[in-house]
């Protein structure tokens, strides 16, 4: 199956809330980074390896990444300053 890139976002959300009970149970805060097209998955503790790793075993891949367990994969906006650190 080639997913359309239009599709990518709604295909990869369905898988990902397919795997959530068992990525959530053993993987609680690293990434997963789906192929859409195979529904093969990684999981790594960040997003650039486990994309990495994804593409080293299926080149075409048309990946999907989420934090498991979080609504956001990265916090933004907050710094060292913001936490009173300088």
């Amino acid at each position: 199956m080639t997913v359309a890139k239009t599709d990518i976002a709604r295909i990869g959300k369905g898988m990902y809330a397919k795997l959530r009970p068992q990525l959530e149970a053993d993987h609680w805060g690293k990434m997963v980074v789906i192929d859409v097209n195979s529904g093969d998955y990684e999981i790594a503790e960040d997003d650039l390896t486990a994309t990495l790793r994804i593409f080293e075993r299926r080149p075409e891949a048309k990946t999907w990444g989420e934090r498991v367990g979080c609504r956001a994969p990265y916090f933004m906006g907050l710094s060292q300053i913001d936490q009173g650190g300088g």
